[in-house]
């Protein structure tokens, strides 16, 4: 990429609306030596494609006052919103509005002293709004600034002071209102940056000091004592405790971590003195891809935001036309009273102000956003939200997501000899085999401190499908499949029926014997995911009309997993192919359908499902960036909070837009008797704004 062509980050501070964000864009694709911009509202920020400077940029938006931050540059604490610059205007705007109002009890409706508070109201009040408004007006660009521009210098004209300074400040606390909303909504992803803590204790050779993050270099030591939370990713070299990832992950409960396991950036350390080694960069940590995938998911449009944004292009100068043509015709053509008229008009202008409708959308998908992130769900874009509320079926992958993805010995049937020994001489002989099934044993031997390490293998073996034998103390020992063993002599009627009952049971049976008796049989399964069987319960409860297991295990498997997890069909032995053959089955049947997967093998049958769900996000690059959402622990009790989420604000969406447009066409019916006033317009408007935006941060007290 030539350095003209390079993509910069800034962080902008002071947007108010979404218009606003749109005109800066603007301005900056304008500014000298920059090729494109795009402008994300929801997360505060601008790319720029191309050679500009800070200075340059705040030029740009010095039409609202904004201040550019470079992207790792921490963006300054704004002032409360009671003092915010704004505000203040607004409060000496309504001090005068008052005093002028009293002052027209006293001296009547044409005094000019009143008429001068007035004036001044809407001057301190407004200053701001008309400066953008009749730039539009100029250029014939026609937003809420222009539409509120044009009202009150009407009313202003037509003698209506008071009813102007009205509009005036109630429009400004309608902003205000809008401003807040939109904080609360993008304090969810402020939160999860001022997670991680922007300085460490590290260690390079043998000296320690605190560095900054954004100076710590991969392999450096960091050192992190109890009660502190974690600056980066890396890989614990020294120490034992446990950690709390809930930030990450929204598992609540604290997980023990040792030597040579992974940690994340924004945990918290609760007990042991760790030493970590550091194994990415600060912008790579997995707390930063989250960070910035929220950022992107909230640049993304949903459907019902798209269209409320086409609907509002469209219905904007719609507005005027019929505020101009209410104004004209009856005067001219039906004998009206031209101020009567003029001020109806004005009113139509007022109350055509589409502000609670362009905000409704995206207030709700920003508060539905942060809060999954903040429990552990990556959501990546308002289209995926959506499409998860309407979703009908769901597949799950078996290994690693219904189940824990690691057998585990489950039962030893032992014939002549204790248990211990056979698991000790079962362990020394499998020591040597990379069959996955080897390692459930060894893991158990070492689980009950077996000396199986002690004991002498002579002539290992591998027999290639069936298992392996070696020598121990003279005496050949066999360890394998059933089928293994039929080979070499006849296996005993009882034996054959234990070993049919537990695979049944979906457990795979591996024998120990010599080459005259069978002394043992061991039973390996993968274990179902404690949260597996609720969540699919949960799903049933809520609506899901059909969850479906995909496996490449053996049907006996598949089955008895499938009905102790409770999902309604097992489809089993299936390739990744076959898959995503079945997915787009049931995409053509039902249309509707997610796909569950720990997102390495199941990376095609995710990307065609209508919403493809990751597990254990936190862990696996490739779970981040294939699947539309991200579970970021390894628990399935998010899923049905992720749908419960999804429908809310569905719901609230839906909601919004309603009762945005119902104010509307309510108050401009109140326009043919002649009842609807420039200050009940307003009110209307504003009542509208603040209730929707209420309404979505609603989507806050959503929790599993």
């Amino acid at each position: 990429m030539s350095e003209q062509q390079q993509t910069k980050t800034y962080r902008v501070q002071g947007f108010t609306c979404a218009n606003c964000a749109s005109i800066f864009e603007n301005n900056v694709k304008a500014l000298e030596g920059v090729q494109d911009a795009k402008v994300n509202f929801g997360a505060s920020k601008v790319d720029v494609i191309g050679n500009t400077t800070i200075e340059e940029l705040e030029k740009a938006g010095a039409f609202e006052n904004l201040k550019i931050r470079n992207e790792r540059e921490q963006v300054v604490k704004q002032e409360s919103f009671w003092k915010q610059k704004e505000n203040i205007k607004v409060y000496i705007s309504a001090v005068l509005l008052l005093i002028s109002w009293m002052m027209t009890k006293q001296y009547g409706e044409e005094s000019l002293i009143p008429t001068i508070g007035y004036a001044l109201s809407i001057l301190i009040g407004g200053y701001s709004l008309f400066i953008k408004g009749l730039k539009n007006l100029v250029h014939l660009k026609f937003d809420m600034n222009t539409l509120m521009t044009v009202a009150i210098l009407g009313a202003s004209a037509i003698g209506e002071w008071g009813e102007g300074a009205t509009v005036v400040i109630l429009f400004a606390v309608s902003e205000a209102l809008e401003r807040y909303s939109m904080d609360k909504a993008r304090n969810s992803i402020q939160s999860l940056m001022d997670i991680a803590p922007k300085e460490a204790l590290i260690r390079r050779g043998n000296k320690e000091f605190t560095v900054q993050v954004d100076d710590i270099q991969i392999d450096d030591i960091m050192i992190v004592k109890p009660g502190q939370k974690l600056a980066m990713d890396g890989i614990v070299v020294k120490g034992t405790s446990t950690i709390n990832q809930a930030a990450i992950t929204g598992e609540s409960v604290p997980v023990v971590k040792k030597v040579n396991e992974e940690v994340y950036a924004g945990t918290l350390n609760e007990e042991g003195l760790l030493e970590v080694k550091v194994t990415k960069r600060v912008e790579d940590t997995t707390l930063s891809k989250i960070i910035h995938m929220v950022e992107e998911a909230q640049a993304e449009k949903a459907p019902s935001q798209a269209f409320v944004d086409k609907f509002a292009k469209y219905y904007t100068p719609g507005i005027i036309i019929i505020a101009l043509l209410l104004a004209v015709v009856p005067p001219l053509f039906l004998n009206g009273d031209w101020q009567e008229w003029i001020y109806r008009g004005l009113a139509v202008l007022v109350v055509g102000c589409p502000c609670a409708l362009v905000i409704s959308t995206p207030v709700s998908i920003v508060t539905a956003i942060g809060n999954g992130a903040k429990n552990g769900v990556l959501i990546k874009g308002g289209i995926h939200l959506e499409e998860t509320g309407a979703l009908k079926v769901i597949a799950f992958d078996k290994t690693g997501t219904l189940t824990k993805g690691l057998p585990s010995v489950t039962d030893i049937v032992a014939f002549n000899e204790e248990e211990q020994k056979i698991m000790t001489i079962t362990s020394a002989i499998e020591k040597g085999s990379q069959h996955p099934l080897a390692s459930a044993i060894i893991r158990k031997a070492e689980a009950d401190n077996l000396p199986y390490k002690d004991v002498n293998i002579e002539n290992f073996q591998s027999i290639t499908g069936k298992g392996v034998k070696a020598d121990i103390d003279g005496t050949t020992y066999y360890v394998g499949s059933p089928n293994l063993f039929e080979e070499l002599y006849s296996i005993e009627k009882n034996i054959k029926q234990q070993i049919t009952n537990m695979q049944e049971q979906g457990k795979t049976v591996m024998v120990l014997g010599t080459s005259k008796e069978i002394m043992s049989l061991i039973a390996v399964t993968d274990e179902v995911r404690e949260s597996s069987k609720e969540a699919i319960r949960k799903l049933h409860q809520i609506g899901i009309e059909k969850t479906v297991m995909l496996t490449g295990d053996n049907e006996g498997t598949a089955k008895a997993i499938g009905k102790e997890v409770g999902v309604m069909e097992i489809q089993a032995e299936l390739l990744p192919e076959d898959k995503l053959v079945y997915i787009k089955q049931l995409r053509s049947k039902y249309d509707k359908v997610a796909m569950v997967g720990d997102g390495v093998n199941d990376a095609p049958a995710l990307a065609s499902a209508t919403v493809g769900i990751a597990m254990g996000g936190a862990g696996t690059d490739t779970a981040l960036e294939t699947a539309d959402i991200a579970l970021m622990s390894d628990d399935l009790s998010k899923l049905p909070y992720t749908i419960k989420l999804s429908r809310k604000a569905l719901a609230i969406i839906k909601q919004n837009i309603t009762f945005s447009l119902g104010i509307k066409l309510l108050a401009l019916v109140l326009i043919v008797p002649g009842w609807l006033t420039l200050w009940l317009a307003i009110f209307a408007d504003m009542g509208a704004t603040l209730i929707v935006t209420l309404n979505s941060l609603r989507l806050l007290k959503v929790k599993e």
